[in-house]
């Protein structure tokens, strides 16, 4: 069922001594796409500061800005509102050597091999292959996904935004990246070109509408079998209208939601706060 949502997304950064100045770029704006529209999007900085906009290499809308005077604490507000549909029927997909044909004559080709992120061992490449045996791409996507999730349980905390693939799986506990990041590979290893998706996760399905809730930002796949299909592995399901896409790329880095760097003494973690008001 289409539903209508009010996103604000607050991070709060607050140095242990005041910055001398800093250098910032968001990518908080949801996109529109088929199957969702952006019907409002906003971000405002405390300190004030002017802003820019622009668009990246993979389609993500990035707000630019500088702050150039001492600030001891920064606070970045986004808000958008954004309506979404259900997910389309998963296309025919294309048999194993048509897909791969594909792959290489276009730019699938950037989502199709390993990155720093999501590089695993030749061990862990050979469970995606027996996983995916004999299956066709939609299958396939589904079979790895589930493989991941079998293993790997989504335990907040449990790692770093440094922590490998490879480790996420042995410790058997992970995030949301985590769990993105090895399906990719394992999707990539098999011959699947797959992407990460970077977004918001509405965490009631039938929400009251004019309530507000506390959600969360959220990673999820695309993999391409004829068309982009989304599929949440972390949540076992496909990406539906609960989900919202901000951006993507081939791993995190390409989609992170707040990157900077400032002049002055290291602080603590930002603290961050998604709420959602689903309005229709």
């Amino acid at each position: 069922m289409a539903r209508r949502l009010r996103i604000r997304h607050v991070t709060r950064v607050a140095y242990a001594q005041p910055a001398a100045s800093s250098h910032n770029e968001v990518r908080m704006t949801p996109l529109t796409l088929p199957g969702q529209t952006t019907l409002d999007a906003r971000v405002t900085v405390s300190p004030a500061a002017a802003t820019w906009s622009y668009w990246d290499y993979w389609g993500t809308q990035v707000t630019g800005f500088d702050l150039m005077d001492p600030h001891a604490d920064l606070t970045i507000t986004a808000s958008s509102l954004v309506e979404t549909s259900p997910p389309s029927p998963l296309p025919e997909p294309p048999d194993w050597p048509e897909l791969a044909e594909h792959t290489a004559g276009s730019r699938l080709l950037e989502y199709a091999g390993p990155t720093i992120r999501t590089t695993i061992p030749t061990t862990l490449l050979d469970k995606a292959r027996e996983a995916a045996a004999g299956l066709d791409p939609h299958a396939t996507a589904l079979a790895v996904s589930s493989l991941v999730a079998d293993q790997v349980s989504y335990l907040p905390g449990a790692t770093s935004v440094n922590t490998s693939p490879a480790e996420a799986w042995e410790q058997g506990a992970g995030v949301c990246q985590d769990i993105t990041h090895l399906t990719l590979a394992m999707l990539r290893g098999v011959g699947l070109p797959a992407r990460y998706v970077s977004g918001y996760l509405h965490p009631e399905r039938d929400a009251e509408l004019h309530r507000p809730v506390v959600g969360q930002s959220h990673a999820w796949i695309e993999y391409w079998a004829g068309d982009w299909c989304g599929y949440d592995p972390t949540n076992r399901t496909p990406a539906d209208e609960t989900h919202v896409v901000v951006a993507r790329g081939r791993d995190y880095d390409d989609v992170t939601p707040h990157k900077g760097i400032y002049r002055g003494v290291a602080g603590g973690p930002p603290d961050v706060l998604v709420e959602f008001t689903r309005v229709a």
